[in-house]
């Protein structure tokens, strides 16, 4: 839930609000400031894990209940878990190397 209140804001807010100049945007040094900050990348690290989860588990259902598709269900599962865990580690990678 943390992730669907979060996302959409941080998307408002930096693919619309500040292309459009609406908000006056921070100046690159100051986000440059926040972002190396160690609690920032845990909390992006944080809303990237439960995006992907979230995604995984409702893609996972709608593949069980929707399309019917149970007797597959180590695969979906692999594929679904699998592929947010892999999102994960390149979600890490990346906010650790910046």
């Amino acid at each position: 839930m943390v992730a669907a209140l979060m996302v959409p804001i941080l998307l408002f807010l930096f693919g619309v609000a500040f292309p459009l100049d609406w908000i006056t945007p921070p100046d690159h040094a100051h986000l440059l400031a926040v972002l190396r900050n160690p609690i920032t990348k845990l909390i992006l690290f944080g809303l990237c894990v439960l995006a992907l989860f979230h995604w995984a588990h409702r893609f996972r259902y709608t593949l069980y209940d929707g399309l019917q598709l149970k007797r597959f269900s180590v695969v979906i599962i692999l594929f679904c878990y699998g592929g947010a865990v892999a999102g994960a580690v390149i979600s890490g990678y990346l906010l650790l190397s910046a």
